[in-house]
């Protein structure tokens, strides 16, 4: 897969940057982990800047954000109600959850969004709540910059010291990202336990 990467890239240059992250973040074909990192490696061998590489991975990223944004604003949350209050218990939410994600999203959407942007797996999927919600579009798209610039920077960069020892950049991320699931799987057990508790017949 990085033998393909690699040559898209050293064919289309900064357009197969921009292509890779957009469809990266729509439909997930290949992780960032690996795109960036190479294009990185095509900016210290001379075929691309840094700079360029990182707003072009920045930008294709952010389309695919704004198309998950988009989408699921238009659906919006209350479509999902009956869904929600039916399955609540295997979801570990209900309605009152909804809305207080909601406010927290009103409030706080900001920084949820931005350091999403930047955990492995939660980063592809953070779009969607903040759509559903309905966080304000500025700030969804600030923040969202910001953190998107942040994780494509540090990979780009990485590649670019690293060279084609892509095994050490996959050393750190991979157990990050591992990590990442596993709290989102314990997050899920705790609330499946603790759900009569929440929720008294």
């Amino acid at each position: 897969m990085a033998d393909w990467v690699i040559r898209l890239i050293e064919q289309t240059g900064y357009v197969g940057v921009f292509l890779l992250m957009f469809l990266e973040t729509v439909f997930p074909p290949v992780p960032s982990e690996v795109i960036m990192p190479i294009a990185g490696l095509g900016a210290a061998r001379g075929q691309m800047t840094l700079w360029g590489v990182i707003l072009c991975g920045t930008a294709g990223a952010m389309f695919g954000n704004f198309f998950w944004y988009l989408l699921a604003r238009v659906i919006g949350i209350e479509r999902f109600r009956p869904f929600v209050e039916k399955h609540g218990r295997w979801l570990t939410l209900d309605w009152y959850d909804v809305e207080k994600a909601e406010k927290l999203f009103g409030r706080f959407g900001g920084i949820v969004v931005g350091i999403g942007r930047m955990l492995p797996t939660v980063r592809s999927v953070v779009s969607v709540p903040a759509g559903l919600l309905r966080m304000r579009l500025k700030s969804f798209l600030i923040w969202s910059t910001i953190g998107t610039a942040g994780w494509s920077s540090a990979l780009a960069v990485a590649g670019y010291l690293l060279g084609q020892q892509f095994e050490d950049i996959e050393k750190v991320v991979g157990p990050l990202s591992a990590a990442v699931i596993a709290l989102i799987v314990l997050a899920y057990i705790y609330r499946q336990l603790t759900w009569r508790k929440r929720h008294p017949r």
